[in-house]
């Protein structure tokens, strides 16, 4: 192990602090009556979902809620915005405006809502992860 083991935390830690869904990722991960904080046994779930060991599926259903920051088992129009405020940041220089919002979350709907119901749900939104070969390997923490 040599020096190389006391590195891991730090190094996890700054890819944990540098992640825009830090908070979204706590609260689902956690089981605290808070869900503020996570305790060893939460965050070895968290290592093993974010693992390269996980499967597609585990990752997808974890990812879709992640990004359902009001926790309502559906992706609609308030939680695509926020979902697209964390991935371009919420500096002026990056944030989109209201007309490029709108139609970018028309887009991501067109695309993937398929019972069109104005939302995506867990299958829908595992079945447009499911077309993106780059997702598996892309959610994942690099130590």
């Amino acid at each position: 192990m040599g020096g190389s083991g006391s590195r891991l935390p730090k190094e996890l830690l700054a890819e944990y602090q540098a992640n825009p869904f830090k908070e979204r990722i706590c609260k689902v991960f956690s089981t605290a009556p808070t869900r503020d904080s996570l305790s060893f046994e939460d965050f070895l779930d968290l290592l093993s979902v974010f693992s390269d060991t996980a499967t597609p599926d585990i990752k997808s259903h974890y990812a879709f809620r992640i990004f359902d920051f009001d926790d309502d088992g559906t992706l609609d129009r308030e939680d695509l915005s926020r979902l697209v405020n964390c991935l371009t940041g919420e500096g002026e220089d990056t944030r989109l405006s209201a007309s490029e919002m709108k139609q970018l979350i028309d887009n991501i709907l067109e695309e993937s809502d398929i019972d069109r119901d104005g939302t995506i749900n867990l299958s829908e939104f595992q079945h447009v992860i499911s077309r993106s070969p780059d997702f598996v390997s892309s959610f994942k923490i690099v130590l």
